[in-house]
């Protein structure tokens, strides 16, 4: 083996004298640096993410246990934490009830909430689009006057937009609680703030250099970068217009209702059967529960990436 040249020696040298100056020099108080060790978290991150996860899966367990009982089970003292085997016949029993009309609702709930989040994922995204990458005037203003409207409670306009409704014949029908929802103040915020950090402006005027129009440009560069955002934003529009009981409860004939509607009405007797109803509430959430396994890495990357460009 050849002896070190006296270049490489130097260097090595100071490459140590360099590396034990970081180690070892301590800093103005005296004290020694702290060596920064790997970022695997430790047992306390993973007690506190068992604790959280317990909290969150509670409900679900608690709805499951008085869901397989009878009438009895909530109101028993000495409640066992074992689920009992009637839960299958009390979901038979909310899907045949005639006051329900589960089937129905179930279809009109899956219809207005994919239309709704499919309209706001669209118009929020053009909206932010246009805020975010074209220059007019007041937008500025215009953007500060959306945010705004999200500030004014929602039952202040339910009287007025009941009488509208009822105006035009709408009351009952399904698409009224499809129009008001098709655009959302907060999902063109959200669309603007991530337009404004994920597409460059350079790659916009490379566009148009081609020739592409705004529309195209959208299109082609801005729809492909929103992507992630979008799919977030779409998620909890589903969701929340899934769950909407108060529009829907106000507007709706009970022959046609949506499932939430539908739902209340099992408490709707002089003597309620909670385990029905938690019956019911349980087969409400399965098509979310779906929707997160199958559409959550989606979310986990919309999230993900808004956080790291933020």
């Amino acid at each position: 083996m050849s002896a070190p040249t006296p270049t490489t020696a130097v260097a090595l040298g100071e490459h140590a004298t360099l590396t034990s100056a970081i180690t070892t020099r301590p800093d103005r108080r005296g004290r020694r640096p702290r060596v920064i060790r790997g970022s695997r978290p430790g047992w306390f991150v993973y007690a506190s993410l068992g604790v959280v996860l317990a909290s969150a899966l509670f409900p679900f367990y608690w709805s499951f246990l008085i869901g397989s009982g009878d009438a009895a089970t909530i109101r028993d003292q000495n409640l066992s934490w074992i689920p009992g085997g009637n839960f299958l016949s009390n979901a038979a029993a909310v899907i045949n009830d005639p006051a329900v009309n589960f089937w129905r609702a179930l279809w009109n709930s899956i219809f207005s909430s994919a239309l709704i989040a499919a309209s706001v994922v669209f118009f929020s995204t053009l909206a932010g689009w246009a805020f975010a990458k074209l220059r007019f005037r007041g937008s500025k203003w215009l953007l500060v006057f959306v945010v705004a409207t999200m500030a004014v409670p929602t039952q202040l306009g339910v009287v007025p937009l009941y009488i509208l409704f009822s105006d035009l014949g709408w009351t009952g029908n399904i698409g009224a609680i499809i129009v008001p929802a098709l655009t959302s103040a907060f999902g063109v915020f959200w669309m603007t703030q991530y337009l404004q950090q994920s597409v460059p402006d350079e790659l916009i005027e490379a566009a148009r250099v081609d020739g592409a129009s705004s529309f195209r440009t959208f299109l082609t560069v801005g729809l492909p970068a929103a992507r992630p955002a979008a799919a977030m934003l779409g998620l909890f529009t589903f969701v929340s217009a899934w769950n909407n009981f108060f529009w829907p409860f106000i507007v709706l004939d009970r022959n046609d209702p949506t499932l939430p509607v539908a739902l209340s009405l099992l408490q709707s007797n002089y003597f309620v059967d909670y385990s029905i109803v938690l019956a019911g509430v349980l087969l409400s959430t399965i098509p979310l529960l779906l929707l997160f396994a199958f559409a959550g890495k989606q979310l986990v990357s919309g999230i993900m990436q808004g956080a790291v460009k933020g």
